[in-house]
């Protein structure tokens, strides 16, 4: 008899066809497993619509933390945001069941904490900052999911980017700390031993700026007693680390479609994991 399970799953981009077979592969049951997306759940691939489809059919048995492009697409449907010229979201945008799509994003988290066989799990998007505990991240995801669930959505979206400020102060307010938190949950990559902030660079961890690491090498880091899992860098690829799950694969770039399977060996003292994937058939030239 199957068993339960949780998978956690990386970057899909609009590539529903690599998910299909990569669930196809896992022989994932709604009625009795669990996916954990970890964000960029649309935009680049050519089937957005057909992705986010099939996560609202399968109700609670699919769970998601947003990414960049997640956000990217709220703003653009909200009159915040031109599209991209690479955009592929005019499936959503165009569909009769727009807002219904739009509304299940909405109510969507930022970050997601799980206890798994008694092993924390902390999920997000790109990062965390170093003083951020995996309960503060929390917190602070918590502050954004309930403007993006609000009436104040739209005004909210108008000031949500930026750069500035790039680094996090307890004495932020309003829209400066939101977008701090934003910022780092979606997009961060490199951060100083103080959390500032680097959005410059997009390369892998060889390509660190002087003076910074990868969030996860951060000196201090609050959450390294946790296992982080995320996405957002397909450039770093798969890391499987004592605590460190990197699960942007590349899947719209050419490269796979991953989920790792979590959990299930309730006296081991790490957690049991197994990594799946399926070559993604739909290349896309970064940019």
């Amino acid at each position: 008899m199957n068993t339960m399970a949780l998978y956690l799953i990386g970057d899909v981009q609009g590539c529903d066809s690599a998910l299909q077979r990569l669930l196809d592969e896992i022989s994932f049951s709604a009625s009795r497993d669990t996916l954990y997306m970890l964000g960029d759940l649309v935009n680049r691939g050519p089937e957005s619509a057909a992705v986010l489809r099939r996560l609202m059919a399968y109700g609670g048995s699919a769970q998601s933390v947003l990414g960049n492009h997640d956000l990217h697409l709220l703003a653009v449907a909200y009159g915040a945001r031109k599209p991209h010229r690479k955009d592929t979201l005019t499936g959503i945008l165009d569909a009769p069941d727009r807002q219904a799509m739009l509304d299940w994003l909405r109510w969507q988290r930022m970050a997601i904490l799980e206890n798994i066989d008694g092993h924390e799990v902390l999920m997000i998007h790109a990062g965390v900052l170093p003083s951020w505990t995996a309960t503060k991240t929390i917190a602070l995801a918590s502050e954004v999911e309930s403007i993006l669930r609000s009436p104040a959505l739209g005004d909210f979206l108008q000031q949500m980017y930026g750069d500035e400020p790039n680094f996090w102060s307890e004495t932020l307010t309003g829209t400066a700390r939101l977008r701090v938190i934003v910022n780092a949950l979606t997009r961060l990559r490199f951060c100083d031993a103080d959390g500032w902030m680097d959005f410059v660079s997009k390369e892998g961890a060889g390509a660190t700026p002087p003076g910074y690491w990868p969030w996860f090498d951060a000196p201090n880091r609050q959450t390294a007693g946790v296992t982080v899992a995320f996405g957002h860098w397909s450039t770093l690829g798969w890391i499987n680390r004592p605590e460190v799950l990197s699960l942007d694969t590349g899947c719209v770039w050419g490269g796979c479609l991953s989920a790792l399977r979590v959990g299930g060996a309730k006296t081991s003292v790490t957690l049991r994991q197994e990594l799946i994937q399926v070559k993604c058939e739909q290349a896309q030239k970064p940019g």
